[in-house]
């Protein structure tokens, strides 16, 4: 794989910084900004300025542990899994693209006070000149950077310094009139003034010295064009008439106009052509390196990477850009656009943030040169303030953003979800997180063993399948000394009156009795025998449950009949509403089980099937065996956690534990004596996670276990179990 050249040094990062930053931030929006808010439009850049400062100490951190070409993509991506970095790459790189045409499409104004030019031609001409500048190479765009930055400052400064003596006081009367709600909605709109601070992190790759260097040229190309833009908008609102310059095309020429003569028009117009052509210019080359970066992730096709033996620059990604560029500036009204894309770059500034606390709380390796302050505090100002600006963007921005991210979620799915093997740090701590919360439940589960279990006997059982079900029961109550009672249901049809003579024994009701006398000698264990007849069996088994207060119900696993089908499985039923845990027995025999597999779905064990396992395996002296699907696109820090969790629920059970995983192959292991498994969970049925070979059918007795509602997690912690195990 080529590596691209670090020939960048600390003024070309200055200067992209700055010339990314300063254009229609300047040129286009105080005009815009005045008609929201009023003279407080001063104040509104500089609260911008301050709301920047995480999100570019953030991405400064993670651009000297990571000085990698794709910039925000990559941090987010390695921090936030390549879901959230396709979203982030695919969503910045139209954001940048939206943004260098706005720049060319908002400059040629300009350009038109002094020539009589048509405006989309000679915007797309520009675009491809810098297209064709960027394909050279990285040090003719950074030299070229220099070059523009120091002569559109010189005129800028120029401005300032000449209208300062103009100012009068009266046109900053009613300075707060629009109130806070003015005051933010005009901070969210010149937000995007400063997004292009943080470009140069997308170019980390090229920069020399990128643990110096970066930090410097970010933080202090902020700290410079916040004084900047506020000096020359206090000076622009300070020497116009109110309401003058408002909505105008040309804000900034209107003001030089107003102090400088002619004189200063010319000036302010080659400032803003500058400007204006240095974002473009900076767009192009940092919004390139975004397809560049996903290509070698292999979240974009190869030919993104490749690149150029003779300039050493990504050309197709360059000219996939420069060719997304064109089609704005040619067909589509590229102000709206703009502003849709400055809502998503918003939505990426807080990513970023929660990007730098997944990397520091998690356990990838991460090793900065330059370290934000005040962590976390800073991050998490920067995710609410960032929050409160997007409600301030309007519906058709928030919109615009949701649309971004949907599109690039369908490209994540359809294109790159299969050829990708990686897992953001987020996910992994969430993981851990998520394994912590189940251990302690798992504990509290442990402690809890079943007083009096109810096994209920809802159809014609021979001698050895009633024996393992009371078996079963006996086992989750030996340790305290509980009790089993065993129930033999009886049904009748509805015509059929439930008298004596229906209650009345028989010698195979004696014959029952006498058996499981017998079984309580046999398994050491207090055993009740009793008998209902019913209409209803499910109901029965219910309502007995409830008036006894046992603690779990255990019952054979019945098929689903024809009628049950049509009208309901009742024993689907009994498990919803059960008071207690009901246990489901596939019921292949049970005699003191020595290999006991407690099987997982994909999620950490659900506590009470651990502590069902680990009874009968410790009934008989046998070992519980912890099997989870196979899942091939495990890395090894899935899998390292995993087994760290593994580990710690290992020294929680009082029997031998063992891990073995299911072979991605489909292979049989050894057969086990009796699964435990947790039952299904009705919400979760149909969603459909990454595809894992499901575990093959057991050739022995399967428990399963559904806890009750009340010890059910919820939908969302099932759902995020199974997205992060």
């Amino acid at each position: 794989m080529k590596e691209l050249e670090r020939d960048l040094g600390l003024p070309s990062v200055f200067a992209i910084s700055i010339g990314a930053m300063i254009g229609s931030g300047i040129f286009i929006l105080p005009a815009l900004a005045l008609e929201v808010a009023g003279p407080a439009v001063i104040v509104a850049y500089a609260l911008a300025g301050l709301l920047v400062v995480p999100a570019a100490l953030s991405k400064s951190e993670m651009a000297t542990a990571m000085p990698k070409a794709g910039g925000t993509y990559i941090y987010i991506e390695r921090g936030m899994g390549p879901l959230l970095g396709t979203v982030a790459g695919v969503g910045t790189w139209f954001s940048l693209s939206f943004k260098g045409a706005l720049a060319l499409v908002g400059g040629v104004p300009y350009l038109l006070l002094l020539f009589d030019l048509p405006l989309q031609p000679v915007a797309l001409g520009l675009a491809a000149v810098l297209i064709l500048v960027n394909v050279v190479g990285a040090k003719q765009t950074g030299r070229l950077q220099v070059a523009i930055v120091v002569v559109m400052l010189a005129a800028l400064g120029w401005f300032a310094a000449g209208s300062a003596p103009s100012v009068q006081q009266a046109n900053y009367a009613g300075f707060f009139d629009a109130g806070l709600g003015g005051l933010l909605a005009a901070t969210g709109l010149v937000f995007v003034s400063y997004a292009g601070v943080t470009k140069v992190a997308s170019i980390a790759e090229e920069v020399e010295n990128p643990g110096r260097n970066i930090p410097l040229g970010i933080l202090g190309s902020l700290a410079f064009t916040t004084v900047l833009y506020v000096a020359i908008v206090a000076v622009l609102v300070g020497v116009t008439d109110p309401g003058s310059v408002a909505g105008s095309l040309t804000p900034m020429a209107v003001a030089a106009e107003a102090t400088l003569g002619q004189a200063g028009v010319v000036v302010v117009i080659l400032a803003a052509i500058l400007a204006l052509v240095s974002t473009a210019n900076a767009g192009v080359l940092s919004s390139s390196r975004y397809p560049f970066a996903m290509s070698r992730d292999k979240l974009a096709p190869p030919s993104f990477s490749a690149v150029s033996d003779r300039f050493g620059t990504p050309v197709a990604s360059i000219t996939l850009t420069g060719a997304v560029l064109l089609v704005l500036i040619a067909f589509v009204p590229i102000l709206d656009i703009a502003k849709l894309a400055s809502a998503f770059q918003i939505l990426v500034f807080g990513l970023i943030n929660v990007a730098v606390v997944a990397f520091r709380e998690g356990n990838a390796e991460y090793d900065p040169e330059f370290t934000s302050p005040l962590y976390p505090w800073v991050q998490v100002f920067g995710v609410v303030t960032a929050a409160l600006l997007l409600t301030q963007m309007g519906s058709t921005a928030l919109l615009g953003a949701v649309v971004i991210t949907l599109g690039s979620v369908v490209w994540y799915v359809l294109y790159a979800r299969s050829r990708v093997r990686r897992e953001g740090v987020v996910t992994d701590a969430v993981r851990r997180q998520v394994g912590q919360s189940a251990l302690t439940r798992t504990e509290s589960a442990m402690n809890e063993t079943p007083r009096e279990v109810l096994v209920a006997l809802t159809k014609d059982l021979d001698d050895g399948r009633e024996r393992s079900l009371v078996a079963v029961a006996a086992d989750l109550v030996r340790p305290d000394d509980g009790r089993v009672v065993v129930v033999r249901f009886e049904e009748v049809p509805d015509q059929v009156p439930l008298t004596e003579d229906a209650a009345a024994q028989s010698p195979a009701d004696r014959s029952y009795e006498a058996r499981i006398e017998a079984l309580a000698a046999e398994l050491g264990v207090d055993i009740e025998a009793d008998e209902i007849v019913s209409h209803d069996t499910k109901h029965a088994v219910v309502n007995f449950a409830r008036g006894r207060g046992v603690d779990a119900v255990v019952a054979e696993h019945e098929p689903l009949r024809l009628r049950s089908r049509l009208f309901g499985d009742p024993i689907d039923w009994v498990v919803r509403h059960a008071p207690c845990d009901v246990l489901l027995v596939d019921n292949l025999g049970y005699d003191s089980p020595e290999r006991v597999v407690l099987s997982g779905d994909g999620g950490p064990y659900p506590p009470r099937a651990v502590s069902v396992a680990a009874a009968v395996a410790a009934a008989s002296g046998g070992d519980v065996v912890l099997r989870q699907p196979a899942n091939p696109k495990m890395t090894e820090q899935y899998e390292r956690t995993v087994g760290e969790y593994q580990a710690e629920l290992s020294q929680l059970l009082s029997v031998s534990v063992r891990s073995e995983p299911l072979r991605a192959d489909g292979g049989r292991p050894q057969e086990p004596d009796v699964v435990v498994r947790r039952g299904p969970d009705r919400g979760l049925r149909n969603v459909r996670f990454a595809d894992r070979p499901t575990a093959p059918s057991p050739r022995c007795t399967t428990i399963t276990v559904y806890p009750h509602g009340s010890r059910r997690p919820g939908f969302a912690q099932r759902l995020l179990e199974r997205l992060t195990f």
